[in-house]
């Protein structure tokens, strides 16, 4: 069954709520005969699907900052929210198997349910068997690579990265894999201090200065000052 939603309960109801389960918002009005005929299609073909997805109903007359938002200009108008965004639409009366083709799409399917699954476990067997569904998932290429640096296996962890993008993570991953964990504050400032004198020069000298602040992170109050220091080194 559709909820009916307000300005004052959007966000709650929608953006917040489509981080667990997609949402479906049918943005209509009582004067709009195309909505009276979507309505109910999108009622029965969102309860087909057993709560995998959430429909919910916008009336723009009684909600003006909802219509503002979406800059509504013709209704119906339906919206799908996933991980607290718009992802898909349309406009106008549908038919049934259009709006079932459209729901379906925002349903995860079997595969993507049992690679959540691994993901979520965490340990190496499930990490390995999620890479085998999708070889270049982000947050299994990250995980499974931190259980190899904790392992020793530096070189794998390396590769591994090569499947996806660069990132905070991965450049961090990537830092522990080429220095090991970081010592004692007092000594890692006593490191930095020492490298600086040789890092316009020294190609090594400059990937563990930088790899020591990538290991240290942004939230290190040191890392600020270091980063500076080192600019003013090599320019």
């Amino acid at each position: 069954m559709m909820i009916d939603v307000t300005d004052a309960t959007f966000a709650d109801e929608v953006v917040e709520r489509s981080k667990q389960v997609a949402v479906v918002v049918d943005l209509w009005a009582p004067w709009c005969g195309p909505c009276k005929t979507l309505g109910p299609i999108l009622d029965t073909v969102i309860d087909e699907f057993g709560g995998e997805v959430v429909g919910v109903k916008i009336n723009i007359d009684e909600n003006p900052e909802v219509a503002q938002a979406f800059q509504v200009q013709s209704i119906p108008m339906v919206v799908a929210f996933k991980d607290g965004e718009g992802v898909d639409g349309f406009m106008g009366a549908q038919g049934e198997p259009m709006v079932r083709d459209f729901i379906s799409k925002l349903v995860p399917t079997r595969e993507e349910n049992e690679l959540d699954l691994l993901v979520a476990a965490g340990d190496e067997v499930s990490l390995s068997a999620a890479l085998e569904l999708q070889s270049d998932h982000p947050e299994a290429v990250t995980k499974l690579a931190e259980l190899m640096v904790a392992d020793g296996r530096n070189d794998d962890a390396m590769a591994l990265m090569g499947r996806i993008p660069e990132t905070a993570d991965t450049r961090r991953i990537s830092a522990l894999a080429r220095t090991g964990d970081v010592a004692e504050p007092d000594e890692v400032d006593a490191e930095l201090e020492s490298l600086l004198t040789k890092v316009k020069t020294d190609d090594d000298a400059r990937q563990r200065f930088v790899d020591l602040l990538e290991i240290m992170g942004h939230d290190d109050p040191r890392t600020a000052g270091w980063r500076k220091r080192l600019s003013g080194a090599l320019f």
